[in-house]
């Protein structure tokens, strides 16, 4: 009797917990990738040696670029150029894509996912305009930290022109790393992560896509003369690193507290016009 009453309870148990799943599954229905439980311990590893190989590859790009970054900025501001003509048109334009385009576009697809119950396509916005924010902080602080000079402050400003702090307040120094280039390849990753997770096969075209026009953002901004190549270099390490791990711990831990509140969030349309938020704050 006692092992029957055992055994009853147990499966009392795993019937009260298969109950809780698919509540919580009712309640999220983001598309989750299955966990390879071979390499359970690497999927939970928010940095790993690949991410080290990338971050060491950045960083030694941007110390090689510095001492070409003054022959490149007369090269990419030379108008006899037929590549230089091309982004006379077009930089103006790349840019405001960039900037504040991404937080549009990250925005409209995050309020059309909760407007229309598209929960993928929400993760997708609000993934997206998390990895701006996060890499926009980052370039925040080292662009005033370090004060960096940029290029058309004077016609002999010199890339080695750095004065710390110098960049608090002052616009013409702050030109280390680019912003517009951060916020560009922050938008790329985040989007590829985002796209290899819910559609794998269509990463192949995605991934040159948006990261070709993150490159073609970084140029612009050399061709208008508001950065060094090593600014881009650099802020595109930001970008693609801050991309990969909003997405990455996000997924690893789907009920952080971030996105329970900004996921759980509902928006409806009401009949008086105009529409209405409902919020889900997680208990502390």
């Amino acid at each position: 009797m006692p092992c029957e009453r055992g055994a009853r309870a147990g499966d009392v148990a795993r019937g009260r917990g298969a109950t809780r799943r698919a509540e919580s599954g009712a309640k999220d229905q983001r598309t989750v990738t299955p966990q390879d439980t071979a390499h359970k311990q690497q999927q939970k590893t928010l940095f790993t040696y690949r991410d080290a190989l990338l971050a060491g590859g950045f960083a030694a790009l941007t110390v090689v670029m510095f001492p070409a970054d003054q022959a490149i900025a007369r090269k990419l501001t030379d108008s006899s150029l037929t590549t230089n003509r091309f982004f006379q048109h077009s930089a103006n334009g790349l840019e405001g894509i960039t900037a504040p385009g991404a937080y549009i576009i990250g925005g409209g697809l995050y309020a059309v996912g909760r407007l229309a119950h598209k929960p993928n396509m929400a993760d997708l916005g609000w993934h997206g305009t998390e990895s701006v924010i996060l890499a926009t902080a980052i370039t925040g602080v080292l662009k005033t930290t370090l004060g960096r000079a940029r290029p058309f402050v004077s016609s002999d400003t010199n890339p080695a022109d750095f004065k710390l702090g110098g960049g608090f307040g002052n616009a013409d120094r702050q030109s280390f790393p680019s912003g517009h280039t951060t916020t560009a390849f922050a938008v790329a990753s985040s989007v590829t992560s985002e796209t290899r997770r819910l559609y794998p096969n269509a990463v192949k075209f995605v991934a040159p896509v948006l990261y070709g026009g993150a490159t073609l953002v970084g140029l612009s901004r050399m061709y208008h003369n508001k950065h060094w190549a090593s600014d881009v270099v650099l802020g595109a390490g930001i970008g693609t690193f801050s991309g990969i791990k909003v997405v990455r711990y996000s997924h690893a831990h789907p009920h952080n507290k971030v996105d329970r509140v900004i996921l759980g969030t509902t928006i409806a349309m009401v009949p008086e016009g105009g529409m209405a938020l409902g919020f889900t704050f997680p208990a502390p």
